[in-house]
């Protein structure tokens, strides 16, 4: 079995990685097949170098870039994990870079999974950036995407071709609306939810911290943990599992600035609670309030997609992974 990657450097992609060739195999629905190469393509090299394992390829690209969809999907392609983007903050202000990137790029790795005519397994990391405006209390599975940022709208457009795509039997897609992601490792990207692991990863790495937004604000999370389980997990079910709708909002957690910053003092103590300031940001602000927080996302979880217990869980889970199990004590 031969599985593509994109966006494989990236925090989640090695993560994906990874988990794939730990597992050693992955069941296209009707039986358990042996992973056999894994393409990783990204823009660059990642920060933490990818495992030493004859299994990986990794190819630098941009998949946006005349042909290189095509170099990156050849006719044993059977899985394509899309998770090649550019970040909610920098999509807004840099609007050509977004449309290029997550809309025109996502169409050409699509178009290029036509060519081959061997409709391959196609899991798109989308977002819950596709609401906003007038929303109900609760995002229930049938409430509209009605996108208000350029990052947003273009995911709800690559969803929308996914689901054409699968459709059509080009590809079988499975579209997955990502809560934010916490926590994080690495440096701070452009993000507008950057916020939301920058106040948890900084202090527990002895730095200080500017939190962007008040602690009253709300935000629907869950763990990289979690997320690559629900990756995999929407890679093995069924086609007929999906019918014909191919997108879900993921199972997370609704929690606040303030919740966040109590788990972090349950972990580690007051010391490394106080190294976060707040200093309201109206560009970081005017982007997260629009936000959804609440979701009943009661398909995704009869279909078997978890979500994390609490907040002090997903803490803990980044002291574990992501710093060796220690935390910079004051």
């Amino acid at each position: 079995m031969n599985i593509l990657v994109t966006g494989g450097a990236g925090f989640l992609g090695r993560r994906l990685v990874n988990a794939l060739l730990e597992r050693g195999s992955l069941s296209d629905g009707q039986r358990e097949r042996t992973v056999d190469r894994i393409r990783v393509c990204d823009v660059a090299e990642p920060d933490v170098a990818l495992p030493d394992d004859p299994r990986l390829e990794t190819v630098y690209v941009d998949i946006s870039e005349p042909g290189a969809a095509e170099r990156l999907v050849d006719s044993d392609t059977e899985f394509v994990f899309h998770l090649a983007a550019v970040v909610s903050g920098e999509a807004e202000q840099d609007f050509d870079l977004g449309m290029r990137v997550n809309l025109h790029g996502t169409m050409r790795l699509l178009e290029a999974c036509r060519a081959r005519e061997t409709c391959p397994q196609f899991v798109f990391a989308s977002s819950v950036a596709v609401y906003g405006g007038e929303m109900p209390a609760v995002i229930e599975d049938g409430t509209a995407a009605t996108p208000q940022t350029s990052y947003g709208a273009q995911k709800a457009m690559a969803e929308l071709l996914v689901n054409d795509y699968s459709r059509k039997g080009f590809v079988d897609g499975r579209a997955l609306r990502l809560p934010t992601i916490v926590v994080r490792p690495g440096k701070p990207n452009k993000a507008a939810s950057a916020f939301a692991s920058s106040i948890l990863r900084e202090p527990l790495q002895g730095r200080e911290v500017v939190c962007p937004v008040s602690e009253d604000t709300g935000v629907w999370v869950l763990s990289p943990r979690r997320v690559v389980e629900c990756f995999v997990h929407a890679a093995e079910l069924p086609a007929e599992e999906w019918g014909a709708y191919r997108c879900l909002a993921l199972p997370g957690l609704t929690t606040t600035v303030r919740k966040m910053v109590e788990a972090l003092r349950d972990v580690a103590g007051d010391g490394v609670a106080r190294r976060i300031r707040f200093e309201p940001d109206p560009f970081i602000e005017r982007i997260v309030y629009g936000w959804p927080i609440r979701f009943a996302p009661r398909r995704a979880k009869a279909m078997g997609f978890r979500a994390d217990g609490d907040m002090r869980e997903i803490v803990e889970a980044f002291v574990e992974d992501d710093l060796g199990g220690k935390f910079a004590a004051p």
